[in-house]
């Protein structure tokens, strides 16, 4: 993290400053090296700004606190809370579900009751993709993998299929970037018996304002957080106005994970965009490294929204696979088995096509 506040060093041996009262000038006590003041102020200047904008950053805050409302009475007559005694997560459904299947672990769930301590969220995204696309896209998502085990892809069946919605964070915010870089141009002049490598080093600073809107971040520690983003983009034109009307037939996930909770993750999201786009400028060098960055975010909105997601299980060999796929855009995720044997053959098979190659050349050596 950056430093909010100025460490006056010497230039010569890193030692601290300080200024002696009946002198015109700043001494160095351990080497001696003699500064004028107003060359000490030029000096550290710079670092002055830094630590400025390092502590406008730091206090800069996401608006937390506005994302979501209360349900309204009629609207929590509504809803109702499932809890999964095997594994303890949290699923919601429409007033007419009395029994569910907890799509994490598959357990039957009999635990009706009144759902509240939720926040209303502010938006939802409706499904758009149906049960049969999710299976076609599974299906799909098998083909042209060649060491998939054949017994998997001859006897798969989905074993489940849930639609939920899926808690999101939204954040919005205007940020004012800055950053400095190192950027090195690099010369090599050979001669008849040497090779001379000439560094130039140069100090590029960068500057700039940008827009971020919509940022996702996932409200469920239960959900798989890199297939989550892995199903991304959804596509928030189409997001409206949240009715707990969207829920009724479908399964919708409790956030575990609230507003304050999801900023690291939405912090992170966005510096590492804004100083992308700022490297990205520094341009014509042959190498270039960030020394430190800062990061202010101007009215840093949050909104609470649902998204829709299909999870479809399969077993093999006992073990179940879990899909994931974007209930809007039809993406979909999920890892695979790999057949040992097929892999084994593709290796002995690279290896008898390299053995001649490699003999080649060592011949060409020996």
């Amino acid at each position: 993290m950056a430093e909010t506040t100025v460490a006056y060093k010497c230039p010569n041996c890193e030692a601290p400053l300080s200024f002696q009262p009946g002198h015109d000038k700043v001494t160095c006590e351990y080497c001696g090296t003699e500064l004028e003041v107003s060359a000490v102020e030029a000096m550290f200047e710079k670092q002055q700004e830094r630590a400025a904008k390092a502590r406008e950053a730091q206090e800069s805050k996401w608006a937390t606190e506005d994302a979501g409302s209360e349900f309204t009475s009629e609207e929590a007559e509504m809803l109702r809370k499932f809890t999964c005694s095997a594994c303890g997560a949290e699923i919601v459904a429409d007033e007419n579900t009395m029994a569910t299947e907890c799509c994490y672990c598959g357990n039957p769930t009999m635990l009706p009751s009144r759902f509240d301590g939720m926040l209303k969220p502010d938006f939802v995204i409706p499904f758009k993709k149906t049960k049969q696309d999710a299976v076609a896209a599974l299906k799909k998502f098998y083909e042209g993998k060649f060491l998939l085990p054949k017994a998997f892809t001859a006897n798969n069946r989905v074993e489940d299929i849930q639609p939920m919605y899926v808690p999101f964070w939204l954040f919005d915010s205007s940020v004012k970037a800055s950053a400095s870089f190192r950027a090195e141009e690099i010369h090599i002049t050979e001669t008849s018996d040497e090779t001379i490598t000439h560094t130039s080093i140069y100090d590029c600073e960068r500057d700039g304002t940008m827009r971020f809107e919509r940022i996702p971040v996932d409200g469920s520690e239960k959900m798989d957080d890199t297939f989550m983003q892995s199903i991304e983009p959804f596509d928030y034109s189409e997001m409206v106005p949240f009715s707990a009307s969207y829920l009724t037939g479908y399964l919708a996930d409790k956030y575990d994970v609230d507003a304050e909770a999801a900023v690291p993750t939405a912090d992170e999201r966005v510096e590492n965009s804004a100083v992308g786009v700022l490297e990205g400028t520094v341009t014509g060098y042959d190498h270039v490294s960030m020394k430190e960055h800062f990061v202010v975010k101007e009215d840093g909105k949050v909104s609470y929204a649902m998204a829709p997601v299909w999870i479809l299980t399969t077993r093999y060999q006992n073990k179940p696979y879990t899909f994931m796929m974007n209930g809007q855009t039809g993406k979909l995720v999920g890892s695979l088995p790999y057949d040992h044997a097929k892999a084994n053959m593709v290796m002995a098979a690279a290896f008898v096509v390299l053995m001649p190659v490699v003999y080649f050349i060592a011949k060409l050596f020996v």
